[in-house]
């Protein structure tokens, strides 16, 4: 009886503490090369007088090279002011355990598209690719982000990452403190 409650507990402590399966929403090996990217994940959501932001990141890998893929968007009735990303821009992530990780934005200028929807709102989305510095995983594995700043062309823009929220977008649960704890193996 008594090895029949440890098994017991023992399996049901497994399942607890088992990682998730990675999710792609691109895996593709062809010709060229390798590339595997995972899904999208709401990290920031504001709304506020009309105006909406949201922030998505996702992971990538290309020929073994991770980058990290963000995609801006802003949503208004009012004109929306472009952050462009060049050469020089940086991503900070502010870590619980007092580090700082910075990325590097690729070399390539993007101020984003702006596409004017069916309702009136101007939407500008804008997307970045930021590339880990050598040596930047394993703080990333073992420790929540408590803040993100942005560095754009003109601009920097900070953002206080929350444990939990839900989306007024889509009604889902989000955990951006823990994306990078969550999806960095997905990409090694």
């Amino acid at each position: 009886m008594k090895q029949l409650i440890t098994l017991t507990f023992f399996l049901l402590t497994f399942n607890l503490f088992a990682q998730k399966d990675c999710e792609y929403s691109v895996n593709v090996t062809d010709s060229l090369g390798t590339y595997k990217a995972t899904k999208e994940t709401m990290i920031s959501e504001k709304n506020f007088a009309g105006t909406a932001s949201y922030v998505f990141f996702s992971l990538a890998q290309t020929d073994g090279l991770p980058t990290l893929n963000v995609q801006m968007i802003k949503k208004s009735k009012d004109f929306t002011k472009a952050n462009c990303f060049d050469k020089n821009s940086k991503l900070f992530l502010q870590l619980s355990n007092g580090r700082i990780v910075t990325l590097i934005h690729i070399d390539q200028e993007n101020c984003g598209s702006l596409i004017r929807d069916d309702k009136g709102f101007d939407n500008r989305v804008t997307p970045g690719t930021f590339m880990f510095l050598k040596d930047n995983f394993q703080d990333l594995k073992t420790s929540p982000i408590s803040m993100i700043r942005i560095k754009y062309l003109t601009d920097t823009e900070d953002y206080v990452m929350k444990k939990e929220f839900t989306s007024e977008l889509n009604n889902k649960v989000y955990r951006p403190e823990t994306f990078f704890m969550d999806n960095i193996r997905c990409v090694e």
